[in-house]
């Protein structure tokens, strides 16, 4: 426990500040974390990042993060993301047979899913920070009470298992605690923000903020289970890595920001 919280506070002190920065400082920290998450994938499938598909998924997620307040500079150079990702999967397949399928199709299907999983999710966190800083923080703010509804209302209230071959400990009473719990963060940020147009329209999207939250959870869950590891990484001790840390707002950022754009 002590080691959590060392790491928790030392962690918070290096990250809220450059939250706040936002600009530059803030995308290369995404680089960071991202390239950190990427990592930690690959290594579950046991592909190492200084190999040939491990230098191209990276390659691959830098274009994929690429902020679209400066996507000019890559047209001026001819790069299309979606270009990138179609020659990439080209490359992988090739790749296969120069391997002599030591790196196999269902690799190329990993390292692709993978790279756009983390890239896609990561590239939104920028982009949600480049429209506000109060919707950073809101969606902070609404995983951190889905976590902690979930685990206070599954404790008291838990008797049937949410999904127990995925993760064990979660419970229905703690998935809808979780959503309640969103709801409340929710109102209260508005209260003080007023960042949305209605409160109705502020609890409609605490649900679905909270819903995908959660399922980011359990797709992480489900990554490790398959693969048989306990954490995703060991960067932040006593938490884990990158993923386990960001899971649920790699999910949680695209929704928002797709919610921002039709609604605000």
């Amino acid at each position: 426990m002590k080691t959590r919280i060392i790491t928790a506070v030392v962690a918070a002190a290096l990250f809220i500040p450059i939250v706040f920065i936002g600009g530059i400082p803030f995308t290369i920290l995404i680089y960071m974390m991202a390239s950190v998450g990427l990592f930690e994938l690959l290594r579950m499938k046991k592909i190492p990042i200084l190999s040939i598909p491990g230098v191209v998924s990276l390659l691959i997620l830098w274009v994929l993060l690429f902020p679209s307040r400066y996507i000019e500079l890559l047209n001026d150079i001819n790069i299309s993301k979606v270009g990138t990702v179609f020659l990439a999967v080209m490359f992988f397949l090739t790749y296969t047979v120069i391997s002599k399928n030591k790196f196999t199709f269902d690799d190329v299907g990993f390292t692709i899913v993978a790279t756009l999983y983390v890239g896609v999710g990561f590239y939104f966190f920028n982009e949600t920070r480049y429209e506000q800083l109060e919707y950073i923080f809101f969606a902070l703010f609404l995983v951190w009470a889905t976590d902690s509804g979930a685990y206070f209302f599954g404790r008291a209230f838990g008797k049937k298992k949410l999904w127990p071959e995925i993760s064990p400990n979660k419970t229905i009473e703690g998935f809808f605690g979780g959503i309640a719990s969103a709801i409340v963060v929710a109102l209260l940020f508005q209260m003080v923000t007023d960042i949305w147009p209605s409160y109705l329209l502020v609890a409609f999207i605490a649900v679905f903020v909270s819903i995908f939250g959660q399922m980011g959870d359990l797709v992480e869950s489900a990554l490790k289970r398959h693969y048989h590891v306990k954490d995703s990484g060991t960067i932040l001790p006593g938490h884990g890595g990158i993923l386990d840390r960001f899971d649920s707002l790699l999910f949680v950022l695209p929704i928002l920001y797709f919610l921002l754009k039709v609604t605000v």
